[in-house]
């Protein structure tokens, strides 16, 4: 008697293992099944669990994926209270690890203040001027030329108010755009028909898409 209920109970056990061991398999493969499928500005298409969810910036569907921010090449978002950047097409897993740390780079003031920083914009080596106040990555007509922008040609004509009144643009996206070691990918400019400004700006369009710190008076950028 005492050998049959042995049994009973350790083949009680064997199937409360069992029953836990699918339970844990089939969370992890419902957590599994989000993926992005499409990137806008500011708003991000995701699917979850086979459903589909439109998110705007600072919107949390009902699994807890919030979206941090997003544009039409990436997106960040926070899964389950990890931060990282997603490409179209991404899948993202219950076994989500931390990204590799992006690269830093900081920034000391020169004498007057400003933060200066060499970069290359279509692999044509520039400095550049931090300036948050600037829409887009701003050059005069003189920088373009020397970088073979077409400006005129490709550029969409447009007019802005400057310091000096008002002045005539042309909006153009750039290949590529890098400040020290960060490069970023199509990036629109505006190319000022003019001798302003005197050293390019690298201004919002940019800097929308990196991380701004400050260390003291250290500027930090990292992606």
């Amino acid at each position: 008697m005492t050998a049959f209920c042995n049994k009973i109970i350790t083949m009680a056990k064997l199937l409360i293992c069992v029953s836990i061991l699918l339970l844990t398999i089939t969370v992890a493969t419902a957590t599994e099944k989000i993926v992005v499928l499409g990137l806008f500005s500011n708003k991000a298409m995701v699917e979850i669990h086979g459903k589909r969810y439109t998110l705007s910036v600072g919107e949390a569907s009902k699994d807890g994926i919030t979206l941090i921010s997003s544009n039409s090449r990436e997106a960040v978002l926070d899964v389950n209270g990890s931060v990282a950047t997603y490409t179209l097409g991404t899948h993202i897993s219950s076994s989500f690890t931390e990204p590799v740390a992006g690269t830093t780079v900081t920034i000391a003031p020169n004498s007057n203040g400003m933060y200066l920083v060499n970069g290359n914009i279509n692999n044509f080596q520039v400095k550049f001027l931090v300036d948050t106040g600037a829409t887009l990555v701003s050059m005069n007509k003189d920088v373009a030329n020397r970088l073979g922008i077409d400006y005129k040609m490709i550029g969409e004509k447009s007019a802005v108010i400057t310091a000096s009144g008002q002045d005539q643009v042309y909006i153009v996206n750039l290949k590529s755009v890098s400040a020290g070691n960060i490069q970023l990918d199509n990036i629109k400019a505006a190319v000022h028909d003019s001798d302003f400004p005197d050293i390019v700006l690298l201004g919002n369009s940019f800097l929308n898409r990196v991380s701004i710190n400050r260390d003291g008076q250290l500027l930090e950028l990292s992606n």
